[in-house]
């Protein structure tokens, strides 16, 4: 079993950014592709981005293409979302999820999920 554990949420004023953390322990070795999803009052989880090492692979919503960047330091099990030119819309509990498999990013096809951190973005 994998333990994720979010940090670096908070109140951020539009157009301002935010670094969130995720930290990774347990059967690390078990996974290959670490992600982001968001989810808002009243909407359902959506994804963020995510990045596939074993495909050198990174993925984005269009939603935050061009302001967010997902990235890994390997030795320290960590997966790192830069936030950038927040908008409101970006108001959310975020998410740090983790699988094994192919290019696929539902919810439902990860297994490990952290326990949230909420991003707030005022206008």
């Amino acid at each position: 079993q994998v333990q994720l554990v979010e940090s670096g949420g908070g109140l951020v004023q539009a157009g301002g950014s935010l670094r969130l953390s995720c930290a990774a322990s347990g059967r690390t070795f078990s996974m290959n592709t670490m992600g982001w999803f968001r989810q808002a009052p009243g909407k359902e989880r959506e994804f963020v981005a995510a990045f596939g090492w074993s495909f050198g692979r990174t993925s984005y919503a269009d939603s935050v293409k061009g302001r967010f960047t997902i990235s890994r330091d390997t030795a320290k099990n960590t997966v790192y979302l830069q936030m950038n030119s927040l908008k409101p819309e970006d108001t959310a509990v975020y998410y740090c999820a983790a699988k094994t498999g192919g290019p696929r990013y539902l919810p439902d096809d990860f297994n490990s999920w952290g326990q949230g951190t909420q991003v707030t973005v005022s206008s």
